[in-house]
């Protein structure tokens, strides 16, 4: 199985605001950058939205390493968040609908058909590939 290491970004100019998003797949010496944007979202919705687009750009079965520097993604399936938010029917501990559960269920289907390790990392801090992600999705916002 290819191992391929993944870096995503999401960024928001207000909250909600204009968003923009962005994946960056690395295997074999190859690098490929994916970003997109939207004009009406939230922060925590691009960064789930990046890793979701990043993981879906694999055409086949891969072993991931995704690193993000979103404790939101990260946290949730690392402190196995999802599986209760599923378990008690897409609600939270809070008794309150979960946020961005269409993209929550897409990122399901991805950890279904890869073996994902999600590392987190400090944003904006010296991290290369966080730092040009954080660029690709600030560029985006500026595109909308």
């Amino acid at each position: 199985m290819k191992t391929v290491e993944i870096y995503t970004d999401g960024a928001c100019s207000g909250n909600p605001g204009k968003g923009g998003w962005c994946a960056i797949l690395m295997y074999g010496g190859k690098e490929k950058i994916l970003s997109g944007g939207d004009p009406d979202t939230t922060n925590n919705r691009m960064e789930v939205y990046a890793a979701v687009a990043g993981l879906s750009a694999l055409k086949e079965r891969c072993a991931v390493n995704l690193y993000s520097d979103s404790a939101y993604l990260v946290n949730a399936v690392e402190q196995r968040w999802l599986d209760g938010w599923r378990a008690r029917g897409w609600v939270t501990a809070g008794n309150q609908p979960v946020k961005n559960k269409d993209l929550w269920l897409s990122l399901c289907e991805c950890l279904q058909r890869h073996e994902v390790t999600f590392i987190k990392v400090k944003g904006h801090a010296d991290n290369e590939y966080n730092n040009l992600c954080d660029k690709y999705a600030r560029a985006e916002i500026g595109k909308l």
